[in-house]
C-alpha cells in the first residue's frame, strides 16, 4: 500500500486527490485499485498515514519529550581522526583498556576545553566526551585520570617510536628544535623546577624546559622535560643522542636558534655526519660584512636578495627583508631614547669627583638592563666631571645590516641552494609560532602537579594533543585550509546530537541544525560523511 496524489484539470481548474492504492498481481499483470480517498482529511492526518505505510513510528506530541542535546561535532572530528591514526594502539601498552580510554579523553578535553584533571569532568559536562571515549562520566574522577598518567611511565619511548612511524613512514629528513619554558604555581617538584630564563616572561616562578622537536611539517617527534635552569646550548646532545637511538634518526638537517648553537654542539653535528642550519650572531655578520669587497657590501642595500658567503671554511647565508628592516631601527631607536634618558637622570644625580669604578659599574648595569650598554661610549674626565657620548661608529654599523640576518650551515651547495637553506630556517620560525599557538590552546602552563613523573606525563599528554592537531593541520592546508585547527574544531562542537524519548524510553537520535557556514566549513574538509546519520550507540 502506499499513497499517491492525483493532479486533474476538469474545464480550467485543477483538482487535488490524495489515495491510498494497492498494487496486486492477475496472472502476469500488475494492476492497482484505490483503497482509501484521503483527498478530504487534514493535512497532517494525510502525512501520518503517508508515515505509517513507509513503516515509520509515530508518537502522540504529548507523550515526546527530549532527553538530552550534547555538543559534538568536534569530538566526532577527533574520534574519526584517532581510529584513522590507529592511537588505540600507540596507547595499548598503558596498562589497561581502561586507561587507555581515560588517557584519550584527556587528550580530546585538552583539545577541546582544557582545563585541570580536578576540573575536566565539569568541563565536559553536556558534551559527549564520555560516551565518545567509551566512558561513563562518573568514570572522569580526578582520582582515576590521574592514575591513567602513571600508566604512561616507563612506555612513553615506545609510544613516541609509534608515533614517528605512523607520521613519517619513511623517516624525517629535516629536524626542527626549539625550546620553551612552562611555569609552576606553587615551588613544582623539587630538582625540576628551577628558576631560569623564562620565554612566559615569570621570572617569579620556577619552570621547566620544554625541548621539542618536529618534523618540516610541524608535527612533532619527540619531547623531553628539562629542569628551568638548563642553559639552551646544553640541551642538544641529549636530543641528538635520543633520536639516534629511539627513532633511528641517522641522515637528517638540524634546525636550531642561535641560543642552542654552540661550537661543541656544531662540531659534534658534523662528527656524526648531520647537517645543520643555525643562526649567528649579529657581530659575527657585522665581522662579516666589514670583510666584503665594497661592490658585495652594496649587495646589502637589497633585502629581497639572499648571499652566500664562504667565511675562514665555514658556509654563510645572509639574508633580510623591509619589514625586519624597520622592526630592527624602531627596536635600536627605542633603546637609545631609554638610555639616553637613564643617562641623563645619572648624570643629575652624580656629584663631582665620584668614584670612577663605582660610577662606570652602575651605568654598566642600567645600560645592560635596557639592552642599550653597546650604543654609548662614558666615563670621567680628569676634573672628576661624569660624561658619556652616542657612539654614532657603532650605530652606523648596525644601520648597514638593519634587516639582515646570517645563518650558518655545513649543507653543501649542492645540496641545498642559499634560498633552500633559508626556507629550512623560516619552517622553524614556523614551527616556533604554532607550539606558542597550541601552548595558549591547549593550557600547557601553569602546571599544578608536583610529582616530577606526574609534570612529564603532564607535558605527554599535552604532547599528544600537539601531535593530533599537527596532523589534522598538515591534511587541512593540503586542502587549502589554514585555520587554527582547535578553534575549528571548538566551533564544530555547537553540532550537538539531540535524542528524543516517547513515552520515557529513548528512541530517536538526530543532529542539531547545521549553520549554513559550518556546512560550507565541512564540506571544504570532506568532514560531511560525519553528520549523513547519527552514531550506532546514539540510538
Amino acid at each position: 500500500m502506499y499513497v499517491q496524489e492525483v493532479r486533474t484539470c476538469q474545464r480550467g481548474k485543477v483538482y487535488r486527490s490524495v489515495l491510498v492504492r494497492e498494487s496486486y498481481r492477475v496472472g502476469k499483470q500488475v494492476k492497482t485499485r484505490i483503497l482509501s480517498n484521503l483527498t478530504r482529511m487534514p493535512v497532517e492526518v494525510q502525512q501520518a498515514v503517508r508515515a505509517l505505510l513507509q513503516g515509520k513510528k509515530l508518537v502522540p506530541l504529548d507523550g515526546l519529550e527530549g532527553q538530552e542535546a550534547l555538543d559534538y561535532g568536534g569530538l566526532a572530528v577527533l574520534e574519526q581522526a584517532w581510529q584513522r591514526f590507529g592511537l588505540d594502539q600507540v596507547l595499548s601498552g598503558v596498562g589497561s583498556e581502561r586507561k587507555g580510554r581515560l588517557l584519550k579523553a584527556m587528550i580530546f578535553g585538552r583539545i577541546l576545553f582544557p582545563s585541570s584533571k580536578l576540573a575536566l569532568r565539569e568541563e565536559a559536562g553536556g558534551t559527549l566526551l564520555a560516551k565518545v571515549c567509551g566512558l561513563e562520566e562518573k568514570d572522569l574522577e580526578e582520582d582515576d585520570l590521574y592514575r591513567a598518567m602513571d600508566g604512561l611511565n616507563g612506555v612513553w619511548s615506545g609510544i613516541e617510536k609509534k608515533l614517528y612511524r605512523e607520521a613519517q613512514p619513511e623517516g624525517a629528513s629535516l629536524v626542527l628544535y626549539d625550546l620553551s619554558s612552562v611555569y609552576f604555581e606553587g615551588d613544582g617538584p623539587e630538582g625540576l623546577a628551577q628558576y631560569g630564563y623564562s620565554r612566559d616572561h615569570r621570572q617569579d616562578r620556577r619552570q621547566v624546559l620544554l625541548a621539542v622537536a618536529t618534523d618540516a611539517r610541524g608535527i612533532p617527534i619527540h619531547v623531553e622535560v628539562l629542569r628551568g635552569n638548563r642553559a639552551d646550548s646544553t640541551t642538544l646532545t641529549g636530543l641528538l643522542v635520543t633520536l639516534r637511538r629511539r627513532l633511528g634518526i641517522r641522515e637528517a638537517t638540524f634546525v636550531f636558534d642561535g641560543g642552542m648553537k654552540s661550537r661543541w654542539n656544531l662540531e659534534m653535528l658534523t662528527g656524526m655526519e648531520l647537517e645543520y642550519v643555525t643562526r649567528s650572531t649579529g657581530t659575527k655578520l657585522q665581522e662579516i660584512v666589514r670583510r666584503l669587497p665594497k661592490d658585495r657590501q652594496l649587495w646589502l642595500t637589497d633585502r629581497t636578495r639572499v648571499m652566500e658567503i664562504e667565511h675562514q671554511g665555514v658556509r654563510y647565508v645572509v639574508a633580510g627583508g623591509e619589514w625586519r628592516a624597520m622592526r630592527d631601527r624602531e627596536r635600536r631607536q627605542s633603546r637609545i631614547a631609554r638610555g639616553e634618558e637613564e643617562l641623563r637622570q645619572i648624570a643629575k644625580a652624580t656629584r663631582k669627583g665620584a668614584d670612577p669604578v663605582e660610577l662606570g659599574s652602575r651605568i654598566g648595569r642600567a645600560l645592560q638592563r635596557i639592552q642599550a650598554h653597546k650604543y654609548f661610549q662614558y666615563g670621567v674626565d680628569a676634573k672628576g666631571r661624569f660624561w658619556w657620548k652616542l657612539d654614532q661608529e657603532r650605530v652606523k654599523e648596525e644601520e648597514a645590516i638593519d634587516g639582515w640576518y646570517l645563518l650558518e650551515t655545513n649543507l653543501p651547495s649542492a645540496k641545498a641552494s642559499p634560498q633552500e637553506v633559508l626556507t629550512h630556517y623560516k619552517r622553524l620560525a614556523e614551527v616556533e609560532a604554532a607550539f606558542s599557538e597550541l601552548k595558549s590552546y591547549l593550557e600547557v602552563r601553569p602546571v599544578y602537579h608536583w610529582r616530577p613523573d606526574r609534570v612529564r606525563n603532564h607535558v605527554r599528554i599535552c604532547f599528544l594533543a600537539f601531535w593530533m592537531n599537527a596532523r589534522l593541520g598538515t591534511e587541512w592546508v593540503a586542502k587549502g585550509f589554514t585555520e587554527e585547527v582547535p578553534k575549528v574544531l571548538r566551533r564544530l562542537q555547537a553540532i550537538r546530537l539531540i535524542r528524543l524519548a516517547p513515552n520515557g524510553r529513548p528512541l530517536i537520535g538526530f543532529f542539531s541544525k547545521i549553520p549554513a557556514d559550518i556546512n560550507a566549513l565541512l564540506q571544504k574538509l570532506d568532514l560531511l560523511p560525519l553528520f549523513a546519520r547519527p552514531p550506532k550507540w546514539a540510538m
